[in-house]
């Protein structure tokens, strides 16, 4: 993970890492990348907004979108550190969370009603270990309509709260590890995927391939390449950090 500064020495991305132990609001100004633990119902925007007020950066973006129902890991970079953030975007995630069988929602999570119902009680051990090795590796996933894609220069989450039909291209993601604890109706799973997975898919399409339906009932991103959750800010420690 090298990254070419301005000086002779090659730097790694965590050289540019601040964090409680080395917190510094001029480096945060100049340049730093900065681990977060976004809160339940904040967007990704809204974060990157309240970290430009409480640090006075000028330049101040996210390495990698998390819907406003997620929790977890989202990195954001300040000053001439958001020069990195395509090669941040770039690296594996890892989340967790629960897949919740027998009912749908066009969204595959809880921003939008139900729109069937499915049963599970047929679904055996067997056919899920069957579903888990068939969705590790190369997998085909078409994205959600409503996600931040944009289509004709219009984002998809937009024209499907406006119910128009939006049509997505299938592409190839990779799921280098896939564990579920298959417990139904409730299934806790952890998945390492490449980047551009939507974990929303997966679980409508993990559910399908078992003659069943599912939604996303809670997720959380715990890392992002080497850098892991527990090494992050809460917003309010950040607050308190920047008053000092």
């Amino acid at each position: 993970m090298e990254v070419l500064a301005n000086s002779e020495t090659p730097l790694e991305l965590k050289d540019y890492l601040i964090n409680a132990d080395n917190f510094d609001l001029d480096k945060i100004k100049q340049g730093a990348i900065l681990l977060f633990d976004k809160p339940d119902l904040w967007s990704s925007f809204k974060l990157v907004k309240k970290v430009r007020y409480l640090s006075k950066a000028a330049k101040v973006g996210h390495a990698g979108t998390l819907d406003p129902l997620a929790t977890g890991l989202l990195i954001i970079c300040t000053g001439k550190c958001t020069k990195m953030i395509e090669k941040i975007q770039d690296m594996e995630k890892t989340y967790t969370g629960v897949f919740n069988f027998g009912k749908t929602t066009p969204s595959h999570d809880l921003e939008t009603e139900f729109d069937g119902e499915f049963p599970y009680e047929h679904i055996q051990e067997s056919d899920i270990d069957a579903a888990v090795k068939a969705f590790t590796g190369d997998v085909a996933q078409t994205p959600p309509s409503f996600s931040a894609i944009k289509v004709n220069g219009v984002r998809a989450y937009k024209m499907a709260r406006n119910g128009e039909e939006v049509e997505m291209k299938s592409r190839f993601i990779k799921i280098y590890n896939f564990k579920v604890d298959k417990q139904l109706p409730d299934m806790q799973f952890e998945v390492n995927c490449s980047k551009g997975t939507y974990i929303r898919t997966l679980a409508s399409d993990f559910a399908s391939h078992l003659k069943s339906g599912a939604y996303l009932t809670q997720l959380r991103r715990t890392a992002i390449g080497d850098f892991k959750i527990n090494d992050a800010f809460s917003i309010e420690n950040f607050e308190q950090l920047c008053s000092r």
